[in-house]
C-alpha cells in the first residue's frame, strides 16, 4: 500500500513538474511581452484593478482548500453517498459566493477604483472595462474550483496538468493577439483573459463530468448538517484567507496609494517571478497534500508526519536551489528578461524569494490542520498574526519608508506566523515539535548559510554575465545537494538516497 503511494506521489510530481517547466518557460516570456505592450503604467493599472477583484475573492479562497479537504477526507474513508453530497454542496456554495463578489464588485469595488485608486484620468475609463471583466473572469474561476478541487483529490495530476498547460497556451495566443491588433491594448488584454477564463472553466467541467461520477449532477442535494459542517470549517478558514488577500491584494493597494501604477507594475513583476520560483516546490507538495489528509482519514498518523517532515524540508530546499542564483544574479537576469525594468523590482524580488522561501514550510502544516476539521484555533491565531502586515505597513510608509520596507515586514510577520502554526499544528495531529524543529528548522538552519555562502563567493569572482550566471547556479545546485545529505538527511533518508542510488547504477551496467 505504501509503495503504490510512493509510486503515485512520484507519478504525479513527475505531472505537476512538466506542468510547471512548461507554465515558466511560457511566464517568463508572455511578462516580457505584456510589459512592453502594455508599458509600466498600464501594467500597473492592469494589476492594482484587478487586485481590487481578488481582494473580494477571499471568500472563494476559504472554500477552495475546504472544498479540497472534505473531498480528499471522504475519497480517504471511501465514502461515496458523502462524496456525493460534498460535491454537491460545494455547487451550491460557490454559486452563492459568485453571486457575492459580483454585488461586492459591482458596488464597494467599483467606488474604491473611481474614487481611492492611484490611476491617471486619461486611463480610468479603460480600468474601468479591465476592472468589469475581471469581476466575471473571478467568478469562472470560483465555479471552477469544486472541479479542481475533485481532480486533485483524485490524484489525477496528469489531468490537472493538462488543463493547465492549455492554460497556459491561451496566455501565449493572447500576446500574439495583443500584437497584432490596434485596439486599446488595456482594454483588448482585459478581454482575452475574460475568454480565456470562461474556456478553462468549461474544460474542467467538461473532463470531470466524463471521469467522475460524483460531479453528475442532475438536481442539487442539500444537506443541512453537511453545509453547516463545511460552512463552519469555512468560517475559520476566511480568517487565515482574509490575511492572504490582505498581505497580497492590500499591499498591492497600499504601494498604489502612496507610489502610484509604476510601483504596482514592479511589485506585479516580483510577484510573477516568485510565483515562477515557488513551482518548482508547490508541484511536490501538491502531489503530496492528498496523502497527508489520507493517512489521517485513515487514522496512519505515523506516515502523516513523516511526509509532513519530507514535503517541508525538501520543498525548501528545491526552492532554494532556484532562489540563489536568482537572488544574487537579480539585476542581469531581470535585464535579460524584461529589457524594460520597472523601478524598485530589484529589490522588490529578492525580498519576495526570502518570504517565498521561507512561506514555502507552511503549506503541510495548513493541509494537515485541515484534514483534523478542527481549525478554530489554528486560523484563530494565523489569521489574527498575518492580518497584522498590512496595517504595520501602511504606519511604515506614513513614517517615510521605502516600497520595500512592507516585504521586510512581510518576512518578519510569517516567521513568527510559522512558529505558531508549528506549535499549534504539533498538538493537534500529535507530532513531536521537538523532532519537527530537528528535521526541519534545525537543518535547514546549517545547510541554508553554507549554500549561501558558497554561492556568493562565486558571485564576488566573476564577472556579469551568462557565466557567472551558470556558474552561482551550479554552485548552488551542487552545494545544497552536497550539504543537504551531509547535514539535511537523517539516518534513514541516507539509506533511501543510497538504496536508489544503487539500483539506478545496477541499471546501467
Amino acid at each position: 500500500m505504501v509503495s503504490d503511494n510512493n509510486k503515485r506521489i512520484a507519478k504525479n510530481t513527475f505531472f505537476l513538474y512538466i506542468r510547471m517547466l512548461f507554465t515558466l518557460g511560457v511566464t517568463l516570456y508572455t511578462s516580457r511581452v505584456v510589459l512592453q505592450v502594455l508599458g509600466v503604467e498600464d501594467f500597473g493599472i492592469f494589476n492594482v484593478a484587478g487586485g481590487v477583484v481578488a481582494m473580494f475573492s477571499f471568500l472563494n479562497y476559504s472554500l477552495a482548500g475546504v472544498t479540497q479537504r472534505f473531498l480528499t477526507f471522504e475519497i480517504g474513508k471511501e465514502n461515496w453517498l458523502r462524496l456525493l453530497k460534498v460535491f454537491n454542496i460545494s455547487v451550491s456554495i460557490h454559486l452563492i459566493i459568485a453571486g457575492i463578489i459580483l454585488l461586492l464588485g459591482e458596488t464597494i469595488g467599483l467606488w474604491v477604483v473611481c474614487e481611492k485608486l492611484v490611476i491617471p484620468a486619461h486611463r480610468l475609463p479603460a480600468a474601468l472595462w479591465v476592472y468589469h471583466l475581471a469581476i466575471f473572469s473571478a467568478i469562472f474561476s470560483i465555479m471552477n474550483v469544486p472541479y479542481v478541487g475533485v481532480i486533485i483529490a483524485r490524484e489525477r495530476m496528469g489531468i490537472f496538468a493538462s488543463i493547465s498547460m492549455i492554460d497556459v497556451v491561451f496566455k501565449l495566443v493572447i500576446v500574439y493577439a495583443l500584437t497584432l491588433f490596434s485596439f486599446d491594448k488595456l482594454q483588448l488584454y482585459g478581454i482575452l483573459i475574460f475568454v480565456s477564463s470562461a474556456i478553462i472553466f468549461l474544460l474542467y467541467r467538461y473532463v470531470s463530468f466524463r471521469e467522475f461520477e460524483e460531479t453528475h449532477i442532475k438536481k442539487l442535494i442539500w444537506d443541512r448538517v453537511l453545509f453547516r459542517e463545511i460552512a463552519s470549517f469555512a468560517g475559520w478558514a476566511m480568517n487565515g484567507n482574509l490575511a492572504v488577500v490582505g498581505y497580497t491584494q492590500g499591499l498591492n493597494v497600499l504601494l498604489n496609494l502612496f507610489f502610484g501604477p509604476a510601483t504596482n507594475a514592479a511589485r506585479a513583476v516580483a510577484v510573477q517571478v516568485q510565483n515562477a520560483v515557488n513551482g518548482f516546490s508547490s508541484g511536490f507538495q501538491t502531489s503530496l497534500n492528498p496523502q497527508i489528509t489520507k493517512n489521517y482519514a485513515t487514522g496512519e498518523l505515523t506516515h502523516m508526519h513523516k511526509l509532513i517532515f519530507t514535503s517541508s524540508k525538501l520543498s525548501f530546499f528545491l526552492l532554494l536551489v532556484i532562489s540563489l542564483p536568482l537572488f544574487y544574479e537579480t539585476p542581469f537576469v531581470l535585464g535579460l528578461w524584461l529589457g524594460q525594468v520597472p523601478d524598485g523590482s530589484i529589490n522588490f524580488i529578492r525580498l519576495t524569494l526570502l518570504v517565498g522561501l521561507f512561506s514555502t514550510l507552511s503549506n503541510p502544516l495548513i493541509v494537515a490542520i485541515h484534514a483534523t476539521g478542527n481549525i478554530k484555533r489554528f486560523q484563530l491565531w494565523e489569521g489574527s498574526i498575518l492580518l497584522l502586515i498590512v496595517p504595520i505597513s501602511y504606519f511604515i510608509l506614513k513614517f517615510g519608508y521605502p516600497a520595500e520596507s512592507v516585504f521586510v515586514v512581510h518576512l518578519l510577520i510569517a516567521l513568527i506566523a510559522q512558529g505558531i502554526r508549528i506549535w499549534i499544528v504539533g498538538h493537534a495531529i500529535a507530532m513531536d515539535r521537538i523532532q519537527y524543529f530537528k528535521k526541519i528548522v534545525l537543518r535547514i538552519l546549517v545547510v541554508l548559510p553554507i549554500c549561501a555562502v558558497c554561492s556568493f563567493g562565486v558571485h564576488c569572482n566573476l564577472p556579469e554575465g551568462f557565466l557567472r550566471v551558470a556558474c552561482v547556479g551550479l554552485t548552488g545546485m551542487l552545494s545544497v545537494v552536497f550539504f543537504l545529505y551531509l547535514f539535511g538527511l537523517d539516518q534513514t533518508e541516507k539509506l533511501v538516497v543510497k538504496s536508489y542510488m544503487k539500483k539506478l547504477t545496477s541499471r546501467k551496467k
